[in-house]
């Protein structure tokens, strides 16, 4: 797991400081949003050759230890 979340780099030079993929100007936010409009692994992967399976499960990781908070706010629809 320690190697998975090295993969996710903040940097004020890439992308603005928002956390990306490996100091590339990939964001977490980009991955996320194809994993939800429904690309598995395998079409992401082939889309974006310079990624790899365990950048994916990084962005995930990462998702998964933003959301685990104890305030929950609304966000109106």
């Amino acid at each position: 797991m320690q190697n998975l979340t090295a993969r996710i780099t903040i940097n004020p030079n890439v992308c603005k400081g928002k956390p990306s993929i490996r100091n590339m100007r990939f964001t977490v936010v980009q991955l996320l949003e194809l994993l939800a409009s429904g690309m598995d692994f395998s079409e992401i992967l082939e889309d974006y050759p310079y990624l790899e399976k365990e950048d994916i499960v990084a962005c995930l990781l990462y998702a998964s230890k933003i959301a685990n908070t104890k305030n929950v706010i609304t966000i109106p629809a």
